[in-house]
């Protein structure tokens, strides 16, 4: 019976006249940056007016679908690059001029002039070498589109706040290379072929979920498709990832040539790979990047910058700010001493700076990501890297001991922590480390917990919050534009003592 209705499936996706392969329709040149301020067609909204748009959503009845998605998830594709870089420019030099005022206790500086109040300087932004389709990895919702279909794959407009949720397709989206696009098309055509609906709330019931992808400078793809089991039993859910493969590999969605496509069961939003295991259902269990000149792993959990050009640029200036040489021979230039790489992830950055140093000693959570680490720095034939597995407020006071006994040498530490910030224990922890001269903290959101993270490295002795080491001071902001289009910019901040 499994096998007739695997043949029924089959011949209704080769009579299926679908498009996934078909290039994207032109939804409108709007969206084509050739098309875009240049061309005196549309002017760019002004600094004080994308303020204020940030905070109050003004009316947007005028707007078609596609422009309010692109104003959601790329708020900038109006303005021409300059524009955008200039912008973000004096966004960094606002938000960290609030800690040159904590610091100096003007705290009016947040509100005021901000160049005459930074107490140490921000370089130009560093642009990203791609502008357009950069994101090497993109994440697909499905809920309810504009004519009501609720199995639509896309991006929200609205919020469930509101109860004004709307999945818009994202064909248009600036940020997003083509091959995501195509896979989001094609999962959207498969799971409107299925029997089984889509999983919109949790309690309401449903399966299929949002789909994952990442691809690498090659094109290889790969694709996690997320799914809710609620009472299937472990029959029926291997059925319909057998329908799954199939579509994705004898079907229509062969076009995308996926390289792996993953499946997890998930009763949560979110799930590590230890919680619930990503199960390869066809092709390679990794994809693999390529970072100045160093190979890298990539599993279907793993964290990667999403925009491997303007990584180079990311972590060559970390390179250069732990460990600075005069002669900077594409880093390779021998320095001495040890890099503590905390939250390290897939030990990008402490391989990319191992020719210079003695000793990496990386400190990351998740389990596949040290496991991948492990792996890169084998690959590369990378020998003085040693990666620890746990959270960093618990390893580090450990492996700082360690370092204390073993005595000597330079000490310069990286932290690359996801937004919620360091913990207050890590930071104690790095403070409190006499050895330690340099810190360079990478943030994707300083406006947020880093700040506080900025505060506490940097305040006066406080033994009350067991800050008894010598205070950090920064000495030198890089923000790097690692998401074009957008109002985000990662800021490389490096402090000394």
């Amino acid at each position: 019976m499994a096998l007739a209705a695997s043949h029924s499936r089959s011949v209704i996706f080769a009579r299926r006249n679908i498009r996934c392969n078909v290039t994207v329709r032109q939804t409108c040149l709007l969206f084509s940056t050739n098309n875009t301020v240049s061309d005196g067609q549309r002017k760019p909204p002004s600094k004080k007016q994308l303020r204020k748009t940030q905070k109050k959503s003004p009316c947007t009845d005028h707007l078609s679908w596609e422009e309010k998605l692109a104003d959601v998830i790329t708020p900038l594709w109006r303005m021409s690059y300059d524009e955008q870089l200039e912008l973000k420019q004096k966004q960094q030099e606002r938000i960290l001029s609030q800690l040159s005022g904590h610091l100096t206790g003007d705290f009016q500086s947040q509100s005021s002039a901000v160049r005459s109040k930074l107490s140490f300087p921000v370089l130009p932004v560093l642009p990203s070498p791609v502008r357009d389709g950069y994101r090497n990895k993109s994440t697909f919702s499905v809920n309810r589109g504009v004519d009501g279909n609720a199995k639509t794959v896309g991006f929200y407009v609205g919020t469930g706040r509101k109860g004004n949720i709307v999945c818009v397709n994202g064909d248009h989206l600036l940020n997003m290379p083509e091959k995501h696009k195509l896979v989001g098309r094609c999962y959207q055509d498969f799971i409107r072929l299925s029997s089984l609906e889509p999983c919109l709330l949790f309690h309401t019931g449903g399966h299929w979920r949002e789909v994952t992808v990442r691809t690498n400078a090659e094109g290889h793809t790969m694709a996690i498709v997320y799914f809710h089991p609620q009472t299937l039993s472990r029959e029926d859910v291997a059925l319909h990832q057998a329908d799954l493969v199939e579509y994705f590999t004898l079907g229509p969605g062969s076009v995308c040539q996926l390289d792996s496509l993953f499946f997890q069961e998930s009763s949560m939003t979110r799930c590590s790979h230890e919680e619930s295991p990503y199960q390869l259902l066809h092709g390679q269990p990794h994809i693999y990047e390529e970072v100045l000149g160093y190979k890298f792993r990539i599993s279907a959990d793993a964290f990667f910058q999403v925009n491997q050009t303007a990584a180079e640029g990311l972590y060559s200036t970390v390179r250069h700010l732990c460990f600075p040489s005069p002669e900077d021979g594409g880093g390779r230039t021998k320095v001495g001493g040890t890099l503590l790489d905390v939250c390290c992830g897939t030990g990008a950055i402490g391989i990319t700076i191992s020719p210079r140093v003695d000793r990496i000693i990386g400190i990351e959570l998740m389990e596949q990501a040290v496991e991948d680490a492990r792996h890169n720095a084998a690959l590369n034939d990378v020998l003085n890297c040693e990666f620890v597995r746990g959270k960093a407020e618990v390893a580090l006071p450990g492996v700082m001991s360690q370092l204390s006994s073993a005595g000597g040498g330079l000490v310069a530490a990286v932290v690359n922590p996801a937004r919620a910030g360091l913990h207050y224990r890590v930071v104690r922890a790095l403070r409190n480390q006499p050895a330690i001269r340099r810190l360079v903290y990478v943030s994707c959101k300083p406006d947020g917990e880093a700040m506080r993270n900025f505060r506490e490295l940097c305040c006066a002795p406080d033994p009350q919050k067991k800050l008894t080491g010598e205070a950090f001071s920064p000495t030198l902001a890089v923000p790097v534009d690692m998401f074009p289009h957008t109002p985000h910019c990662e800021v490389v901040l490096l402090f000394e003592r």
